[in-house]
């Protein structure tokens, strides 16, 4: 492997790292309805695990309030017993045609509890792309040994590696900052 087929792979496996975190912080929900928050909802569907999206429309009618319009009519209790059995702390309203997910104002204790969940899930998405870092930096120093490259070569590589990542850490602590902004708004 060359040394730019190892940058662009770091590259890939620091922009994977970064599009994870996005989806963790997806589902943290805020005091708004935001479909996204049931996109780890699966439901048992005739004895199989279906996403709830695969089995209902989702609609947001108001700012705290989701409408989930199942295909199946059949299927309205099922949603209903796994969007209780998940962790999002909503109780389904249900009358029998659509299901009805009314979102509380958060509390302040909970807007807190929720920013440290946010800072926990952007720190592992930095030690991600500081992994990547690292097996990229050793991917590097094993051509130098080898001899597929030269260490100006090599120390070239891993300065560039080393922009990526601070490129790539910049950018998951602009995603926190905002998620916190959005749960500390009232």
């Amino acid at each position: 492997m060359t040394v730019e087929a190892s940058l662009q792979e770091a590259t890939h496996k620091m922009e994977q790292a970064v599009a994870h975190l996005k989806e963790e912080l997806a589902t943290i929900r805020t005091g708004r309805a935001s479909p996204a928050v049931l996109n780890r909802v699966t439901v048992d569907y005739y004895g199989t695990q279906v996403p709830l999206n695969q089995l209902a429309s989702v609609t947001v009618p108001e700012p705290r309030l989701l409408q989930i319009s199942p295909f199946d009519k059949q299927a309205i209790a099922a949603i209903e017993k796994a969007i209780q059995a998940s962790d999002l702390g909503i109780t389904p309203n249900n009358d029998g045609n659509v299901i009805r997910l009314a979102f509380p104002p958060l509390t302040e204790e909970r807007r807190r509890e929720l920013v440290r969940q946010v800072h926990q899930r952007a720190e592992e998405g930095r030690v991600a792309v500081r992994n990547v870092r690292r097996h990229a930096k050793e991917h590097l120093e094993r051509l130098e040994r080898d001899g597929g490259i030269s260490q100006d070569e090599r120390q070239r590589a891993e300065r560039e590696l080393q922009k990526l990542t601070d490129r790539f850490v910049a950018e998951i602590d602009d995603i926190q900052a905002h998620k916190e902004r959005e749960l500390m708004e009232v």
